[in-house]
């Protein structure tokens, strides 16, 4: 019996599945930490996977 396979997940385009970065603010805080803060992808909102209907709305873009 064969098996299914799941579809592969719809990658975003906006940021290649690398959906949030830690962006460092220079300098440390007074307990010695580096002050960093996460971003996420517009585009996603950090999930680093779009909907089916949002790839469609931009492959004509």
């Amino acid at each position: 019996m064969t098996q299914h396979t799941p579809p592969a997940p719809r990658i975003c385009p906006a940021c290649d599945g690398f959906a949030s970065a830690a962006v460092t603010l220079g300098g440390r805080d007074p307990r010695g930490h580096l002050r960093i803060i996460t971003v996420d992808c517009p585009a996603c909102h950090g999930v680093g996977t779009v909907s089916a209907r949002r790839v469609r709305e931009g492959a004509g873009a």
